[in-house]
C-alpha cells in the first residue's frame, strides 16, 4: 500500500524527491501519512480534493483486495 501511494505522488509532483510515505498501523486499520513539498500540495490535493479523493479510492480498492482498512492522510 505504501509503495502505491509513493509511485502515484511522485508521479503527480515537480520536486519526487520531496515525497514521503509513513505507515502507521492502528489495531484495525492501516494509516498513511503522504507529505509533500509545499509548493506540491495544490497537485497533490486537486482542484476541489478531486485528486486526494482520487488517490484515497484507489488506495482503498486494493486495500479490499487484502481484507485491510487503509486510510490516506495528506499532511
Amino acid at each position: 500500500m505504501k509503495d502505491l501511494v509513493e509511485i502515484i505522488a511522485k508521479s503527480l509532483v515537480d520536486n519526487p524527491d520531496a515525497v514521503e510515505v509513513k505507515a502507521v498501523a492502528g489495531e484495525q486499520s492501516l494509516i498513511l501519512e503522504l507529505k509533500v513539498a509545499p509548493e506540491d500540495m495544490g497537485k497533490v490535493i486537486g482542484k476541489q480534493g478531486r485528486i486526494a479523493k482520487a488517490i484515497r479510492t484507489v488506495v482503498k480498492a486494493a486495500a479490499i483486495k487484502e481484507n485491510k482498512r487503509v486510510v490516506v492522510e495528506i499532511i
